[in-house]
């Protein structure tokens, strides 16, 4: 069996820290959680670094939305690549694809070249793919450490059967399983998968102390609040440690 992790997905200092405290193995660090995360702010890892002690892999995403990357948006996860490679980031996660719903291996490459001898994991763009298991083998032989997925559904409990056969072909990759995740449901995912890798974020929704507020204005996406903010949740961490700890031992 491969060893238990837990990985806690935040994009900011407070979340990092709750996501420490209640056991998380590493962090994926990213900005914008509220949109599926896209590459944070080099000042955000390095106040990160300073305040806490477990591994951070850094996602590369240049904007929100699918993952095929035009050439300048490539060079700039070049450059981010080779920035948190000098910065000391434990690994970096990415993800390119084509327009047929292939792994673009070519501009993968790129990136990883930069990245030098970093760890390299692929995130969820690999639940975009046509076909997962070629995918898989793909990854594999081009040196990639860990795949986050949900077996290409909306949830890790809905794409369970594919997790079961892709942890099966993992080989010495690591299949993370994600979306979904929690405390209630490790168990369950477990046993029908075998998967002891898992990523979640935790979140709660915390109130802004606004006391004035303005009604009129939406500064972002309209369905989100302007006064309310995510936040990971060392409790709901903690459990989900717990209860990962338990049904692997």
């Amino acid at each position: 069996m491969k060893k238990p992790i837990l990985e806690v997905c935040v994009d900011s200092v407070e979340s990092a820290m709750n996501a420490k405290l209640g056991g998380a193995d590493r962090l994926e660090l990213c900005g914008d959680l509220a949109v599926g995360g896209v590459t944070p702010a080099m000042e955000l890892y390095q106040l990160i670094r300073e305040k806490v002690d477990i591994p951070i892999h850094v996602l590369l995403r240049p904007r929100f939305g699918d993952f095929l990357y035009n050439e300048d948006e490539t060079e700039l996860m070049i450059r981010q690549a080779r920035s948190f490679k000098e910065a000391g980031a434990d690994a970096i996660v990415i993800g390119c694809l084509t327009k047929e719903g292939d792994m673009d291996w070519g501009k993968m490459k790129h990136i990883m070249d930069a990245a030098g001898d970093m760890t390299v994991n692929l995130h969820r763009a690999f639940d975009m793919c046509r076909d997962l298991p070629k995918t898989l083998e793909e990854a594999k032989q081009n040196g990639i450490a860990t795949i986050l997925t949900s077996g290409g559904y909306a949830s890790a409990l809905e794409g369970a059967k594919v997790l079961k056969g892709l942890q099966e072909n993992s080989g010495i990759l690591s299949i993370m399983a994600g979306a979904g995740v929690n405390a209630s449901v490790i168990q369950t995912l477990h046993h029908k998968t075998g998967v002891t890798v898992f990523h979640m974020s935790g979140k709660r929704d915390v109130e802004s102390d606004m006391i004035y507020r303005n009604s009129k204005v939406n500064m972002g996406l309209p369905q989100l609040s302007e006064y309310v903010r995510m936040v990971t949740d060392a409790d709901a961490i903690r459990r989900a440690k717990e209860m990962l700890l338990k049904v692997t031992a």
